[in-house]
């Protein structure tokens, strides 16, 4: 009977390739428009509940008072606040888009524990002006950092008072393994920062504070604390746990996972429908084999068996390809859509769902072709005109 089944397959085989291949296709953008969402959701998810984010309470786009670390860093319960401020270079050409922070390099260890550096990597760090540090994957876009340890940045918000670029020494490659923390950004030292600005008469602000807090401290009172004690100062501040404040960080973004979804689920239908046309083609034209099958002796439930096992195989050999391909691809893509998606994978359940979508469109093609060859009349059948 399989081998039956291959004979018909490979009867039309440019259109068996064509629906293997479509199935293939709409499985992979699946596959990466599903992982898309579980990135956004697994940051979410990673986010610490108990290291607290200070912001302007205007927007996350106004800047707040240098002044501001040492009080913050007096409420009880704080055990170390880093200062990030965006600095929003470009390497080469706008073209180049990827994050970088002027961050304090001693506290920045102490508040984020998940980014792992050598320690030759974090003495440098701690010790060179000029210094910086670069995840992995931005590391793997620009090889030449590690071979020239130079990254030369043209500072569109920030320009060099000489008026050429801002010259920084590769300390090293960190590494990250908590989904909230992404392996693609750029962190460089605040004093550099700050002195050079000064050097040109500018004062920089800070564009959030991160604190880390004392085990057991109790996280509403700081935040209330943190809150009340700029209310009358020259900039009013918000105060969120990491959680909360990448939850409204990606609302601004739009409901992007519900608008994937439905994109996912269009090509999802899309495929169905050309997977049960093809079905019911081949369903057509072996309508005469159907009826020397019954004549022979093999009962409805064989008739209606071949049909469904030829839908299975094709969709079966498609989704495999699908994911084959995704899995291939997955760093590659991940190096793409780094800038707009940090943190890009493909989870196993991804891998599995995809399988099982495979299946399901297999069925469900299949069903309509199979349930005629099961109904057909044997003498009707036979008087069909073959394919």
């Amino acid at each position: 009977m399989f081998k039956l089944v291959l004979r018909n397959l490979l009867g039309h085989p440019i259109r068996s390739a064509i629906t293997a291949v479509s199935v293939g296709v709409a499985l992979f953008l699946v596959c990466i428009l599903t992982s898309i969402i579980t990135t956004l959701q697994s940051g979410l998810a990673a986010a610490s509940s108990t290291r607290l984010v200070v912001m302007s309470s205007i927007s996350l786009f106004q800047d707040i008072p240098l002044s501001y670390q040492e009080r913050i860093a007096s409420v009880d319960g704080i055990a170390s606040v880093v200062k990030w401020q965006w600095f929003g270079g470009y390497y080469k050409s706008q073209e180049n888009f990827f994050g970088q922070f002027a961050v304090d390099p001693e506290r920045m260890f102490e508040v984020y524990p998940e980014v792992k550096v050598d320690e030759a990597t974090k003495q440098k760090f701690l010790t060179q002006r000029n210094a910086c540090i670069v995840g992995w994957q931005l590391a793997a876009e620009f090889p030449e950092w590690q071979e020239t340890g130079k990254i030369p940045l043209t500072g569109a918000l920030f320009p060099h008072p000489s008026g050429g670029a801002w010259d920084f020494e590769l300390a090293g490659i960190y590494r990250s393994e908590a989904a909230n923390f992404d392996n693609r950004t750029m962190f460089f030292r605040w004093d550099l920062f700050e002195e050079t600005l000064k050097g040109n008469g500018d004062s920089p602000g800070v564009g959030v504070y991160v604190m880390s807090l004392d085990p057991g401290a109790d996280v509403e009172r700081i935040r209330a604390e943190v809150e009340t004690m700029f209310e009358n100062g020259p900039a009013t501040v918000r105060c969120d746990t990491e959680s909360e404040f990448t939850r409204q960080f990606l609302s601004m973004l739009g409901d992007i996972p519900m608008f994937l979804g439905w994109i996912g689920a269009g090509v999802l239908v899309a495929i169905l429908l050309g997977a049960i046309n093809a079905m019911l083609m081949a369903g057509r034209e072996q309508t005469h084999d159907i009826g020397i099958l019954k004549a022979l002796g093999f009962t409805d439930g064989a008739a209606f068996g071949v049909l469904i096992a030829q839908s299975l195989v094709l969709c079966l050999a498609g989704g495999a390809f699908g994911v084959g391909l995704a899995a291939l691809l997955e760093e590659g893509i991940a190096l793409a859509i780094g800038s707009a998606f940090p943190g890009f994978f493909i989870e196993t359940t991804t891998y599995i769902g995809a399988g099982v979508a495979s299946l399901l469109v297999g069925l469900a093609a299949g069903a309509i072709p199979a349930w005629n060859a099961l109904r057909v009349n044997c003498v009707e059948a036979l008087r069909a005109k073959g394919a």
